[in-house]
């Protein structure tokens, strides 16, 4: 397919198919924007959708994130799940307003400096915040682009697809064009879906990154949700190490070890035989 033809299919999808519902789409707020970009990490659209307003209506800016209490944080995120994410946004936002005025920085070196931002975020806040037509990749991204110029390829690399994505970029309008350009991934994910007896295959298991993901049911993901969500329920966010050990049912070296990590993290403060979350 020619690299015309490819455009007009996106852009006839987009205009035909567009999720221009999406509330993040709807402002130009970096800081809004920011909060979209770290809670749509590894989280289906749905779901974040759910969140995304509550947690702007608590937390509207970089300065009441900054000062807001970690537990605070936590419980406005609690089931939207890798809850790391929480806190490298609370971090992020002490950063900005102490070191950039409250304004977040416009260049990628910087922003990768920030918490939980790497390579893929740094080149989405640019696109989306700042309208610059910068190149990166997500998970929609990589498989359109593996659809339409890899058919037949296994073992593709995001190397092999960063010239065609730059290649492909809107130079004056790069915000609408990687929303077309995700909405037509996120249209063939859900096609494969609706197909009960003979799925589509997903393009993205033709990437040499592609992973499955492991179970979240008896991981210590879960079990790490588990002891935050157990603190957070608690009138002071505190809870004594015996009885969550109680309530979780796992083999003591298990715990003390996700317990370990947890505070290593600043997750959660050790009193004596309690911890809590402030």
């Amino acid at each position: 397919m020619t690299d015309a033809a490819f455009k007009r299919t996106i852009w006839a999808h987009y205009r035909r198919a567009g999720r221009m519902a999406l509330p993040w789409r709807h402002t130009r707020d970096p800081y809004a924007i920011l909060v979209s970009e770290i809670m749509l990490q590894q989280t289906q659209v749905a779901r974040v959708e759910e969140y995304y307003k509550k947690f702007l209506k608590r937390f509207p800016d970089f300065a009441a994130l900054a000062r807001a209490k970690r537990s605070d944080v936590l419980k406005v995120w609690q089931g939207l799940g890798y809850n790391r994410r929480a806190m490298f946004l609370k971090r992020s936002a002490e950063i900005v307003v102490r070191q950039y005025g409250g304004r977040l920085p416009r260049d990628r070196a910087t922003l990768e400096s920030l918490p939980g931002i790497g390579k893929g975020t740094s080149g989405s806040l640019m696109v989306f915040a700042f309208n610059k037509p910068e190149m990166f990749i997500e998970t929609n991204i990589r498989r359109v682009f593996i659809h339409f110029f890899f058919k037949n390829r296994r073992k593709v690399t995001d190397a092999e697809l960063e010239r065609h994505i730059q290649r492909s970029v809107d130079k004056k309008n790069a915000r609408e064009w990687y929303w077309a350009v995700m909405d037509y991934g996120a249209g063939m994910m859900n096609a494969e879906r609706s197909m009960k007896t003979t799925p589509l295959p997903n393009p993205n298991r033709r990437s040499a990154h592609y992973k499955k993901q492991s179970s979240f049911t008896g991981s210590d993901r879960e079990l790490r949700g588990k002891i935050l969500r157990s603190t957070l329920s608690t009138e002071r966010n505190k809870i004594s190490v015996r009885a969550l050990l109680r309530e979780l049912d796992v083999p003591v070296a298990r715990f003390k070890n996700i317990i370990d990590r947890l505070e290593e993290e600043g997750f959660i403060v050790r009193k004596g035989s309690y911890i809590c979350i402030k």
